[in-house]
């Protein structure tokens, strides 16, 4: 099994063809690959051996209720900012020039989503070369996850172990609720919100680079 099929299949909403799965197929195929069988083993035990609702909650508590968690990876360099809107449309916009037509209500920076656009390139070297521009921003995700002791963090470990180049620190993170920022800031000096202003430059850019421009740089 492609590691970043696996990865994107772990990261999704568990179900009952999930924890099927687990023992069916995934336990098999994992057998070729031992290391990376037993870095997982706490979290596929923990999916496949646990009360289906229980580990909904899990998940849902985890990703949808804890902004620091969020899978979606822009959210966490851009806030509700209107760059995110145009980050948006540029990822999209990657995967449609390289046939892969998302389906479905996600969004195109939906970590799960990008992972099974990673595993579709035919090319490795290039998959890795996405992966490496995204990794910083997936790192601090892992890292908070390891914070908050959510198993969650192995599948996060062994992705950044694919990329080809080492995550920087995120150096900051936009505040995502317009109370909070209009509460710590106040109003911006023409009377705007502070979330609808450009970013600090000390932000790290999260760009999907066009296949093109990857090809002319190698």
């Amino acid at each position: 099994m492609n590691p970043f099929k696996l990865f994107s299949i772990l990261l999704s909403y568990p179900t009952a063809e999930l924890q099927s799965a687990i023992w069916q197929e995934i336990q098999p195929r994992l057998e070729t690959t031992p290391t990376l069988k037993e870095k997982l083993q706490p979290l596929l035990n923990e999916l496949a051996n646990t009360d289906l609702i229980t580990i909904q909650e899990n998940y849902v508590a985890t990703f949808d209720r804890n902004p620091s968690h969020a899978l979606h990876l822009f959210e966490h360099l851009h806030g509700e900012n209107r760059d995110r809107g145009s980050a948006m449309v540029n990822l999209l916009h990657e995967y449609q020039q390289q046939g892969f037509e998302p389906q479905g209500y996600e969004l195109p920076d939906y970590l799960p989503l990008f992972l099974e656009f990673l595993a579709l390139q035919q090319d490795e070297a290039q998959a890795k070369a996405l992966l490496g521009d995204a990794v910083h921003v997936i790192a601090y995700i892992r890292d908070q996850l390891k914070s908050n002791g959510s198993l969650y963090a192995l599948v996060f470990d062994l992705i950044i172990e694919q990329s080809p180049v080492a995550p920087e620190t995120l150096k900051v993170a936009p505040i995502r609720d317009m109370d909070e920022a209009l509460e710590t800031f106040g109003p911006l000096v023409d009377g705007t919100e502070p979330l609808l202003n450009k970013k600090p430059q000390d932000v790290q850019v999260l760009k999907i680079r066009p296949r093109q421009q990857m090809n002319h740089n190698s």
